[in-house]
């Protein structure tokens, strides 16, 4: 019987392919004597070369994908490489020491640390150390002979395979050569999951061995849907793998073809479909999917690109671009949210490891009002280049809100005052906070819009971590108490005569659309990749029909399953 691995289907889809593992290998060495020191140095000297010419490879993917700002790490680790005192200090140990290069290169890495310890709560000098410890793993990968992994040196169509991928691991490369993801662990909405759907690349999280079980090289078969890894298929299931994947890249031409003819239900009610977007590099997969707007640009991954805080000039720049090219869509940007499985790669000053009830997104930005301010400041530059809208996330109080757009009107003012453009701008709130989904009818006086992020507002709702598989079963986007909320912001809003979007991962979901379309939702935004799939599951249903189902399932529903079962009655044939 042959070895399959079980794990949480994150995103659908079958590809076959060589497995990649994303796991650092042994880089641990002993102090060896030498007596030939020339060949030592030289062979210091090739590694050296060996890593600058990765880096400047890794440099030249990422500046293609993500513009010269989004590079500047990598410059400055080419810096590193080529530090003369550094690579003199390596050498005077070889010579004087009569060491092995690998050695005498991290023992002068230790002596610097040591001279820069009184030093050591300074961001700056901190960050500097962290690249100079990447750009000693790769040389010393180089001298002991072993693959040191890196997504954005992948030059061949493969199956990634990592313990955990975070948002920084994956974000820097265009990801064009990953056929599928499959993690140890994860959840159906961390971060890696939300990227692999938004990007239509099966995906398979919280396999718990894969790491392990799985070699470099060897071909397997995943299915994303099932959450199914077969480890040495046969040549029939690689024949009809192969045959799967290229019925799906034909329905996905099919679907891309509809995109110009907006989408309407069967009985001719018009929808508003949007995109969620976190880079660039997302722009023409939004503009090829027929995305009426942008309902969430996740601004913390321009800060996540850098190796340290943008400036406000920096962030003008990147937002009045996409603006520019968007435009007259309307654009939603949301200010930085850092927390839960997000982290910038350098340290903020007084910023501590948040957890998802920590003090992440406002809370931070409150927290931070220098660096807030800055955001808000480059936003509003950047509104007279385009339509946009600012929201702000994880409100959890009406005082949390009014702080921070309070501090929004004082920028504004400011900036009027200094005969900056501005455009008209609306001002908005996620409701992800059962706090708020309760209080939403005393915020939707106060605020433009209302956006659902059912991500987190599914998690607080029923106390389950959405980046744990040990309850994962918790994760119940169709529970009856959601469902309630949900309806219930929707309400709120309409009365106060505002929209109400959603952003979440719902919005996309076959079993949640028509119930959406019942509660009458104003704006459903996603991953660019599932626009197509909505559009026609949109296009099959009768929207008046829709009320009477919403209205069965919150007065009858007690569990999600009988959720699932209720909406399959009603649409049989577009929901699976």
């Amino acid at each position: 019987m042959r070895a399959m691995l079980k794990g949480i289907a994150a995103s659908d889809g079958v590809v076959c392919g060589p497995v990649y593992r994303l796991v650092e290998p042994d880089l641990s060495c002993s102090p060896r004597s030498i007596k030939n020191l020339d060949y030592e140095l030289k062979r210091f000297h090739q590694a050296l070369d060996a890593a600058t010419s990765e880096v400047e490879t890794i440099k030249t993917r990422v500046t293609k994908n993500l513009g010269a700002d989004g590079a500047q790490v990598f410059c400055h680790q080419i810096s590193m490489l080529k530090d003369p005192e550094l690579v003199k200090h390596v050498e005077q140990i070889i010579n004087e020491q009569r060491i092995n290069a690998e050695v005498a290169l991290s023992r002068a890495v230790a002596q610097l640390e040591t001279v820069d310890q009184p030093l050591q709560d300074n961001p700056y000098l901190e960050e500097r150390l962290t690249q100079l410890h990447q750009v000693t793993k790769r040389v010393t990968a180089h001298l002991l002979g072993v693959k040191l992994p890196d997504i954005a040196l992948i030059d061949h169509p493969v199956i990634l395979v990592a313990h955990e991928l975070v948002s920084s691991d994956a974000f820097p490369t265009d990801m064009s050569n990953i056929l599928g993801i499959i993690t140890d662990l994860g959840g159906r909405v961390a971060h890696v999951s939300l990227l692999a759907r938004a990007k239509g690349i099966p995906a398979v999280v919280g396999a718990q061995t894969a790491t392990t079980q799985l070699r470099d090289g060897e071909t397997v078969v995943m299915n994303g849907k099932l959450g199914n890894v077969t480890l040495g298929p046969s040549s029939a299931e690689l024949y009809h793998a192969k045959v799967t994947m290229v019925k799906q890249r034909t329905n996905s031409a099919k679907l891309a073809e509809q995109t110009n003819h907006g989408t309407l239900t069967k009985d001719g009610v018009d929808v508003l479909l949007a995109a969620n977007m976190e880079t660039a590099a997302d722009l023409p997969a939004i503009i090829q999917g027929g995305a009426e707007a942008v309902g969430l640009f996740r601004t913390e991954f321009l800060y996540m690109q850098t190796d340290s805080l943008p400036s406000e000039d920096e962030q003008f720049v990147a937002y009045r671009d996409i603006l520019q090219k968007l435009a007259p869509r309307p654009v939603v940007m949301r200010t930085l949210d850092i927390g839960g499985d997000k982290s910038l790669p350098y340290q903020v000053a007084g910023q501590t490891q948040n957890s998802f009830l920590g003090a992440r997104a406002i809370r931070q930005s409150l927290a931070h009002q220098q660096m807030f301010r800055s955001q808000l400041r480059a936003l509003l530059r950047a509104s007279a280049y385009g339509n946009l809208n600012i929201m702000f996330p994880m409100i959890s109080t009406l005082d949390e809100f009014r702080q921070a757009k309070a501090i929004y009107n004082d920028e504004r003012s400011q900036l009027t005052a200094a005969n900056i453009p501005l455009g008209q701008i609306h001002v908005g709130m996620m409701i992800e906070v059962p706090a708020a989904a309760i209080l939403a009818d005393r915020f939707a006086q106060e605020v433009d819009f209302m956006s659902i992020g059912t991500n987190d507002l599914i998690g607080y709702t029923l106390a389950a971590d959405r980046t744990d598989p040990d309850v994962a079963y918790l994760y119940q986007p169709y529970h009856p108490a959601v469902l309630r909320l949900i309806d219930s912001i929707i309400r709120a809003g309409h009365a106060a005569g505002i929209p109400v979007a959603m952003c979440g991962e719902m919005a996309g979901d076959p079993i949640a659309v028509p119930l959406l379309l019942g509660m009458g939702l104003d704006e459903f935004s996603m991953g660019a990749n599932e626009l197509g799939h909505t559009r026609e599951l949109i296009g099959q249903l009768k929207a008046h029909d829709l009320a009477s189902l919403v209205e069965t399932v919150l007065n009858s529903a007690s569990t999600s399953q009988e959720v699932i079962t209720m909406v399959q009655a009603v649409a049989p044939n577009v929901v699976n």
